[in-house]
């Protein structure tokens, strides 16, 4: 075994194929283990990824009961207790992951977090003010960029204050960007990560968004205040993480400038619909793409 690379198994290989494939399969607005990146981080990669993605969905996807979704989570956290205590977990998706955490000597509390994060999203439907949103996204994307820096051998302090930034305003976007998603899910209790006191503040109801999410009603500039309000704020949050597009060196740097330019363009597009994400929700085509490469090669 090297140090780039996972166990030659050929159960291994069957895992990491798998997690690569759903990678490259889930829509996301920006770029995960791609192919500007080399084979020995695009595997660790996609593991992670489809730890957090198979997590989320049990959070989030099908029509399983609240406790049904607690227990595939917590059958989660065995698993990693498992490997913790250096004991055989039962899935060879965890023999995998275990394998790559230890070469890779990667900390456990990221993987940790992130499932409570998607616990939370179980139980939790409202949030009353941007604190207690932040404080989420410290669990629910953070996380994957502490782990990402832990990879590519730049874990530090000044490095992680940029990722995190980064990590909770592509969170943040991913919000405004499904907000009429986010309202159908948790067991028809309707989810909504917008601030509760913020809404107020721009007179916006719950009985308002479920307008626009049925179509009953277009939506009037109060809430397209609110949009411009929110997309102003995380542009700059996004913008303050900028720099660690350019202290990453090399394919990793590129990579990261990709993700910061996929956030950039899905704010653009919710800005050029004015907030009515409800009737255009924005998404990245290969004209997107096209951008966002460019940029991320020009460094812009």
């Amino acid at each position: 075994m090297t140090d780039k690379h996972l166990p030659n198994t050929q159960n291994d290989h069957s895992v990491i194929n798998s997690s690569l494939e759903l990678a490259n399969s889930h829509y996301e607005n920006f770029p995960v283990a791609s192919m500007f990146l080399p084979q020995y981080l695009r595997e660790p990669i996609g593991l992670i990824y489809s730890f957090a993605r198979q997590a989320d969905d049990f959070a989030d996807e099908g029509d399983l009961s609240i406790e049904q979704r607690l227990d595939l989570l917590n059958g989660f956290r065995n698993e990693l207790e498992l490997l913790q205590a250096y004991i055989k977990p039962k899935s060879s998706f965890f023999a995998s992951l275990g394998a790559m955490i230890k070469v890779k000597k990667l900390p456990y509390d990221p993987f940790y977090d992130l499932l409570d994060a998607f616990s939370q999203d179980v139980t939790k439907t409202r949030y009353a003010d941007y604190d207690e949103v932040l404080d989420y996204c410290t669990r629910s994307a953070n996380p994957i960029g502490r782990l990402l820096l832990h990879l590519y051998g730049q874990s530090n302090a000044a490095n992680i204050k940029l990722s995190d930034n980064i990590c909770t305003a592509l969170q943040i976007i991913n919000f405004l960007q499904d907000i009429a998603i986010d309202f159908k899910k948790n067991d028809g209790k309707q989810r909504i990560y917008l601030c509760q006191d913020e809404m107020a503040a721009f007179s916006i109801t719950e009985s308002q968004i479920k307008d626009f999410v049925d179509g009953k009603q277009e939506i009037d500039e109060n809430w397209q205040q609110y949009i411009l309000f929110n997309l102003h704020r995380v542009n700059a949050l996004l913008y303050s993480g900028k720099p660690l597009g350019r202290i990453l060196k090399g394919r990793i740097g590129f990579e990261m400038r990709m993700i910061i330019a996929g956030g950039e363009r899905i704010i653009a597009k919710i800005n050029k619909v004015n907030g009515d994400i409800f009737n255009s929700r924005p998404t990245l085509n290969y004209g997107d793409w096209l951008i966002v490469f460019l940029k991320a090669l020009m460094k812009v």
